[in-house]
């Protein structure tokens, strides 16, 4: 087998199935995450290439971006390897990663098995925060037709996996019913070192906004 003609095949694959996606779930997106994820396989002592894959191929069916998809089912990825002819093992072990990692609501419990996936966890979620975390967090939230902010509208901590799918709130409850939540939600020490910086800026972001939104200097 062939890994680098893998991975190499599995990157043209997912930059055109994400082409002209503009809710901050693009190539460069999965760009990030899997350089993230390498880094962190290497500090943590992961499989390499199993990150490398599931890095790839990670939102290729996420309920955001496929029309009545869901994140449990990573249909279009197990297709994918088994058409490249990765092993068995090896595509079980991916679509494994893919079914576990999503972010389904805070108060419900993440169930990450194997060192693998809590590596490509942690690189997803690394990119959800920090500055880029909140330039995407606001084009998706543009792409979806979303308000930025609503004092009206107070954030949730969704109980289940199919009221988080459900939710339109506006953009800046967002940062409360997830991204605030995830640096305490990393599995590795290098994640969370990482986290630890993103989600300080995070912070110093939402007092400048609301200092802003009440017409202070």
């Amino acid at each position: 087998m062939d890994q680098d003609l893998i991975l190499k095949q599995t990157e043209d694959f997912v930059k055109q199935a994400l082409a002209g996606e503009s809710s901050g779930h693009d190539w460069w997106h999965i760009h990030r995450v899997y350089r993230l994820a390498i880094k962190i396989a290497k500090a943590e002592g992961a499989d390499l290439f199993i990150v490398q894959l599931a890095a790839l191929l990670h939102d290729i069916d996420d309920y955001k971006l496929v029309l009545d998809s869901d994140s449990d089912d990573p249909g279009r990825a197990r297709e994918w390897l088994e058409q490249l002819k990765v092993s068995p093992e090896l595509t079980d072990s991916v679509c494994q990663i893919i079914t576990e990692m999503s972010f389904k609501g805070a108060r419900v419990s993440s169930n990450v098995t194997t060192k693998e996936g809590m590596v490509v966890q942690d690189a997803d979620r690394l990119d959800a925060i920090g500055a880029i975390g909140i330039a995407r967090a606001f084009a998706y939230g543009g792409a979806r037709g979303r308000l930025i902010h609503d004092p009206e509208v107070k954030p949730v901590q969704h109980t289940s996996f199919a009221d988080y799918k459900k939710n339109t709130g506006p953009t800046i409850n967002h940062f409360y019913e997830k991204m605030l939540l995830l640096k305490d939600l990393m599995n590795t020490p290098t994640g969370k070192q990482i986290a630890a910086m993103r989600h300080q800026f995070i912070e110093q972001f939402l007092d400048r906004f609301f200092k802003e939104w009440r017409g202070q200097w």
